[in-house]
C-alpha cells in the first residue's frame, strides 16, 4: 500500500511539475466587447483607461491612464521588463508602447510615459482618505481569468495602516474586496467615480513567515531526484528537482489562497512619486497630476 501512495505521488508530481513548468503564457490579446456593451456610460470612461501591462514571457497585471497621459501601474508588475518589451493593451485591444519606465520601488510603484501622446484618462481624487465603510471598487484582470477581459472588483474600505517593508512608511488603504493577482497596478476609484484615491498592490497572507521560508528554501534545492523541465523563453530547457516541483505547488497555494482582505497604495503616495520624479516625466505631466 505505501508503494504504492509512493508510485501516486511521484506520478501527481510529475503530472503537476508539467502543468506547471511550461513556459509561462502571458496574454497577447485583450477582448471585452461583452463587457463594454454591458456597461454604463460611466464605466466606458473607466475601462477606457484601464490597460493590462505585459512583461512579454514573464508576467501580466493591470495599469491605468492618469488624464496627464502618464500611466501608472506596480513595480513588481514591470519586474524586470523595461521600455524595449514592456507594453500595455487597452480595452478596445489596441497595444500602446512606452519610452520611459520609472520604478519607484519603495512605493512598489512605476510611472509609464507612452511613446504617443494619450488622452481619457482618470483624475486622482483631492482626498485619498474616504471613511472605513465607503464602497469602492476596481477594473483589472484578476488571475487573467475570462478569456482576458477586465473585470469589476467590488468592496469597502475596512481601514488604513502604514507598510514598512521597504525600510520607510508607505500609507496603504485597506479594503474588504476580492484581489487578486492580476488586479496588481489597477486603480482604486470611490464606486461610481472615475476618480482615483488607491493603486491596488497586494491580497493578504494569513500563512506565518515561516511557510514562506520553508518555500523559498525547497526552490533553491536544484540537486536530488530531477521529475520536470520547462522550455525557456531563449530555448534552453531548465530542470527541476523534486523539491522545486513541490515549492511550485506550494507557492501557489501560498500566493492564490483568497481572503477578502486586500490592500492599495493611497494616491497621495502616487502624488509624492510624480513629484519626486518630476524631471524624468514631462513637464505637463508631472505639474497636472501632482499639484493636487
Amino acid at each position: 500500500m505505501r508503494g504504492k501512495l509512493m508510485c501516486g505521488l511521484i506520478a501527481g508530481l510529475m503530472l503537476v511539475s508539467q502543468l506547471c513548468a511550461q513556459t509561462a503564457q502571458v496574454p497577447t490579446s485583450v477582448d471585452s466587447t461583452l463587457v463594454l456593451d454591458a456597461a454604463g456610460p460611466e464605466q466606458r470612461k473607466s475601462l477606457g483607461a484601464i490597460y493590462l501591462i505585459v512583461c512579454p514571457g514573464a508576467s501580466a497585471g493591470t495599469g491605468f491612464l492618469l488624464e496627464s497621459g502618464v500611466v501608472v501601474t506596480n513595480a513588481h508588475v514591470v519586474g524586470t521588463c523595461n521600455d524595449q518589451n514592456l507594453f500595455g493593451l487597452t480595452a478596445e485591444n489596441h497595444q500602446i508602447k512606452f519610452r520611459k519606465v520609472i520604478p519607484d520601488t519603495r512605493r512598489d510603484l512605476a510611472l509609464l510615459v507612452p511613446s504617443s501622446a494619450m488622452k481619457g484618462g482618470l483624475k486622482l481624487a483631492s482626498k485619498d482618505s474616504p471613511v472605513p465603510g465607503t464602497t469602492v471598487s476596481t477594473w483589472g484582470y484578476p488571475l487573467l481569468y475570462n478569456g482576458t477581459s477586465p473585470l469589476l472588483s467590488v468592496g469597502y474600505v475596512s481601514g488604513y495602516r502604514k507598510d514598512d517593508s521597504s525600510g520607510s512608511s508607505v500609507k496603504h488603504i485597506v479594503v474588504n474586496g476580492a484581489f487578486n493577482h492580476g488586479n496588481s497596478g489597477g486603480p482604486l476609484l470611490v464606486a461610481h467615480s472615475n476618480e482615483v484615491i488607491g493603486i491596488v498592490v497586494l491580497t493578504y497572507h494569513f500563512y506565518p513567515p515561516e511557510v514562506k521560508a520553508i518555500i523559498d528554501s525547497l526552490s533553491k534545492l536544484n540537486s536530488g531526484f530531477m521529475i520536470g523541465s520547462r522550455l525557456k523563453p531563449d530555448g534552453t530547457t531548465e530542470h527541476f528537482s523534486e523539491a522545486q516541483v513541490t515549492a511550485m505547488v506550494l507557492e501557489e497555494f501560498y500566493e492564490k489562497t483568497q481572503v477578502m482582505i486586500g490592500e492599495a497604495i493611497s494616491a497621495s503616495e502616487l502624488v509624492a512619486a510624480l513629484k519626486e520624479h518630476a524631471a524624468e516625466l514631462p513637464k505637463v505631466d508631472a505639474v497636472k497630476d501632482a499639484g493636487r
